[in-house]
């Protein structure tokens, strides 16, 4: 193996040669830092599924924490690590440090976390190379062989893989994430509105959602256009279909479980989605997505064809025009008709 980078990423002193001995096919274990929520733990896919390609003899390991384990890729794993999180308060300390310390040594440790439980994860345990993508500098000098730079400008996703691109790793674009399940059948086809979103601050206001689904229910008759609802009760969709009752083409559809919720994204023609994970999961299931941020928009938008994001307007929140821009953007391209 050897470092494929000159300039823009850190290294530590003498890695080089420490790497020169190292084979692709040596690796026996890597283990994967991923303490996050659904929509990252999500993304998370593409990741795993190229280094299983680089690292053919490596049994990996996904280290997760207990309150975020919604999402979590167990099916491209060979061993699922649950440390103590947020849920487990009263764990005592030491209970807490054997846990992390299970993990094992390992060959290489990707931390795409850089949170403080995988900063513990990562001093506590053995690696030959520790590779991560931390926001600061002395994080990189405390913790990682090698760190690659990382930038709210950039989708993750592509931020992840230059861990493994920095070792001459060739990964796929657009990203692949295999994700299983099957698409929901009805009798029309279909577009998904998903109205809400973990907190208040990121959901768009009822008034503008009614607006749009009264634009592209018309420009798109033949399409059943379809609100899901999320838990919470400012997810619901009363306020944002009551002037909408005699659009016979627009309706609420349920999704009680992931799985189902997965099925019924993958079945759709377009996800309109809000800042949530709800959104990352139509994007592993490799259906085109539109998504309306109030901030960071480019952290999360794949620029990948089937994919966009609106940006907000200078109130905080995306025009109507701007989102209904976007999707006639994507449905141009993927429905292969214009309007």
């Amino acid at each position: 193996m050897k470092l494929w980078f000159t300039k823009g990423v850190w290294k530590r002193k003498n890695i080089d040669k420490k790497i020169a001995n190292l084979a692709f096919s040596d690796i026996r274990n890597i283990a994967i830092l991923r303490h996050a929520a659904l929509g990252d733990m999500l993304l998370t896919r593409s990741f795993i599924i190229e280094a299983r390609k680089a690292f053919p003899n490596a049994a990996i390991t996904l280290s997760i924490v207990s309150n975020y384990t919604r999402g979590a890729p167990e099916d491209i794993v060979d061993r699922v690590h649950i440390i103590h999180g947020s849920d487990q308060k009263d764990i005592p300390i030491r209970q807490r440090i054997r846990r992390i310390r299970e993990l094992g040594p390992q060959d290489i440790i990707f931390d795409l976390a850089s949170s403080s439980r995988s900063t513990l994860t990562c001093l506590l345990n053995r690696a030959t190379l520790k590779i991560g993508f931390p926001y600061k500098k002395f994080q990189a000098k405390l913790l990682y062989d090698i760190a690659t730079p990382r930038s709210d400008l950039n989708f993750e996703g592509c931020e992840m893989m230059n861990m493994l691109n920095a070792l001459g790793v060739k990964t796929s674009y657009p990203h692949r994430y295999d994700m299983p399940g099957k698409a929901l059948k009805r009798d029309k086809p279909y577009f998904i509105y998903f109205i809400g979103a973990s907190t208040k601050d990121k959901v768009w206001p009822a008034e503008r959602f009614t607006e749009l689904l009264k634009r592209l229910s018309g420009d798109y008759p033949e399409h059943d256009h379809l609100v899901l609802e999320g838990i919470q009760e400012w997810e619901t969709a009363d306020r944002i279909l009551a002037p909408l009752k005699d659009h016979g083409n627009i309706a609420v559809i349920n999704a009680d479980t992931i799985d189902e919720t997965e099925s019924v994204l993958k079945g759709a023609d377009l996800v309109v989605s809000n800042d949530t994970g709800i959104r990352h999961l139509a994007i592993v299931s490799e259906t085109p997505t539109v998504g309306i941020f109030n901030r960071d928009p480019f952290r999360y938008w794949p620029r990948f064809e089937i994919h966009d994001v609106a940006l907000p307007d200078e109130d905080g929140a995306a025009s109507v025009d701007e989102v209904h821009r976007c999707c006639v953007n994507v449905l141009t391209k993927t429905l292969k008709v214009s309007t």
